[in-house]
């Protein structure tokens, strides 16, 4: 068995510089922290639930190698499939960043018509609500975003942050006051040089993933 932690990254749903600035250069700084990470290709543009599934083959090859303890980290759309891949057990410790969280607002609609299609019911949208999942199995969890962010508005992490404390899962909310949405490692991208503290979420996730025997 694999005594380095492997974590899972989901970049957001977008294409191009999205994917690619909250890919590898992720999985690089997890890397540099001592642990084993890979950014998994999920299907985007896909209904659920082929992008849980594939997530799930993804975890299931990874213990099947003899990794013990398996991570995940997403952006955006990535975090949303990061937080229900985390609520449904199938992982030890996520990390959410800007994520979209729930599919019952009305806010971020793109997201909820590329997963259940512009006529979903009520209950696959509370079925695919990560907040509606949460349970006092869910693991760890490390949740960052922007007060800035008006892609994905600050209701949906406090709407989960409000379910982790109900349910008492150890986990972390911060939310920086600067930087908009699709920050991913913050620097060297447009916008990267206005977010402020925003930058430190990287330092913030390592300490607390350090704090979880993660890391060294």
């Amino acid at each position: 068995m694999s005594a380095r932690p492997h974590i899972v990254v989901l970049p957001g749903g977008g294409y191009g510089h999205l994917a690619q600035h909250e890919g590898e250069p992720v999985a690089e700084w997890l890397r540099s922290l001592g642990l084993d990470a890979s950014v998994h290709a999920y299907p985007v543009k896909t209904r659920h639930p082929g992008p849980i599934d594939s997530v799930r083959m993804r975890v299931t090859e990874l213990r099947a190698s003899g990794v013990e303890r398996v991570g995940i980290l997403g952006f955006s759309a990535g975090g949303h499939l990061a937080g229900h891949a985390a609520a449904l057990g199938l992982v030890d410790a996520a990390v959410l960043c800007y994520p979209v969280v729930s599919m019952l607002t009305p806010t971020h609609g793109g997201s909820r018509r590329e997963l259940l299609g512009r006529w979903a019911t009520p209950w696959a949208r509370a079925a695919t609500s990560v907040e509606k999942l949460v349970t006092p199995s869910m693991p760890p969890t490390f949740v960052w975003h922007t007060t800035e962010d008006n892609a994905v508005p600050l209701e949906h992490p406090y709407r989960l942050g409000e379910a982790l404390a109900r349910h008492g899962v150890p986990h972390a909310l911060h939310v920086y006051p600067r930087g908009r949405h699709g920050l991913g490692m913050v620097t060297g991208i447009e916008g990267g040089e206005h977010a402020g503290i925003a930058a430190n979420w990287t330092r913030d996730c390592a300490e607390w993933l350090r704090e979880l025997g993660w890391v060294d």
